[in-house]
């Protein structure tokens, strides 16, 4: 169920998300505009988990869910929308009861299947906002790219060991860069996977609980996105970093937007 105005919740809603309405910044208008909102999340696992729940338990009117994994016994370590009972089904489909015993009311999407370029130019348009919680470099190249085709604010974090980061890629404003400015396709990153490094359970808990409030402030129009801004997050200190990211002009992603004019000029 999603609401196109504040006037279409009845009293049960109200009661549900009365937390949310009650923040002056968030208030009713903007519970209103989350419950009309759409989020695309890509995979369900460590990073997703939290972020599905959390938009769940907000109200976010329309969730829908990409991964093409099931669950393991090794992912009940961190992927809290996961249990014993069901290893072996769909990450998605998983996600989705989980999400659906925290709020009946929402609609939840599933695909299970890989993102590719394809299935990306047919999901992204339709949503307000992508979180990425995959977790491999191509797919995220793959996101970054489809989001700045369409014009989709993205959130994009990442957990390996003790360390997470996290940043929002919005190139609706000329100024803000996109994944591949930072992290450009042709670099040569290490891929770097849990299953062979190890990742520190509440660092990727951490990391998606930040996305998550990202895609709903984003959502209810509220607060200050943290695009142009990359968080870092280091679990053994448990301190944050932020440093300011440009874009850049040479970007084959997104290099063709106009560069805006320094302030003053």
């Amino acid at each position: 169920m999603a609401f196109a105005d504040a006037t279409r919740m009845d009293d049960d809603d109200l009661l549900r998300y009365s937390r949310h309405i009650l923040l002056e910044e968030f208030g009713i208008d903007g519970q209103a505009r989350v419950s009309a909102g759409h989020a695309l999340v890509i995979g369900a696992g460590g990073l997703g988990s939290p972020v599905v729940l959390y938009l769940a338990g907000a109200g976010v009117g329309r969730i829908t869910l990409v991964d093409d994994d099931e669950v393991d016994l090794t992912n009940l370590q961190r992927q809290i929308a996961h249990t014993a009972a069901r290893v072996g089904q769909a990450k998605v489909q998983s996600a989705a009861t989980a999400m659906g015993e925290i709020n009946p009311t929402i609609q939840v999407d599933t695909h299970v299947c890989r993102a590719d370029a394809q299935l990306l130019d047919e999901l992204v348009p339709q949503a307000q906002v992508v979180i990425d919680c995959s977790d491999n470099f191509a797919t995220r190249q793959l996101v970054n790219a489809a989001c700045v085709r369409h014009g989709k604010p993205l959130v994009a974090g990442a957990a390996i060991r003790f360390d997470g980061q996290l940043s929002v890629y919005d190139t609706r404003n000329d100024a803000s860069p996109c994944y591949a400015c930072l992290f450009p396709a042709d670099a040569h990153f290490e891929e770097t996977r849990c299953a062979v490094l190890g990742v520190f359970a509440p660092v990727v808990g951490t990391i998606g609980v930040l996305q998550a409030g990202e895609a709903l402030k984003l959502l209810a129009g509220i607060g200050e996105p943290l695009a142009g801004r990359l968080l870092m997050f280091d679990g053994r200190t448990a301190s944050f970093d932020t440093l300011r990211v440009a874009r850049d002009p040479g970007c084959p992603v997104c290099g063709h937007r106009t560069v805006p004019a320094p302030h003053g000029a």
